[in-house]
């Protein structure tokens, strides 16, 4: 789909209803192409063990007791 710069002005609404519908909108001022509106990928969000950070710490013996590690950090702020 095309529009012009002024009909993205004013009909703003209308054009990213379009993309809301999976369409390309191609903006152009003064007969020339200059944007495109696309819409975006929505990210497929990693959950638990799926996750690449999972385990990321899981071989820190300083933090086998996360209440005893979290003490030893506030120690020095909260005396």
């Amino acid at each position: 789909m095309h529009s012009t710069a002024k009909k993205l002005r004013f009909h703003t609404k209308d054009l990213l209803e379009s993309v809301s519908r999976g369409e390309e909108v191609v903006i152009t001022y003064r007969g020339k192409p200059c944007a495109k509106l696309v819409p975006l990928k929505k990210k497929r969000k990693k959950i638990g063990r799926e996750s690449e950070l999972f385990g990321i710490w899981s071989d820190r013996s300083d933090m086998a007791d996360i209440n005893l590690y979290l003490r030893g950090l506030r120690k020095g702020r909260f005396q």
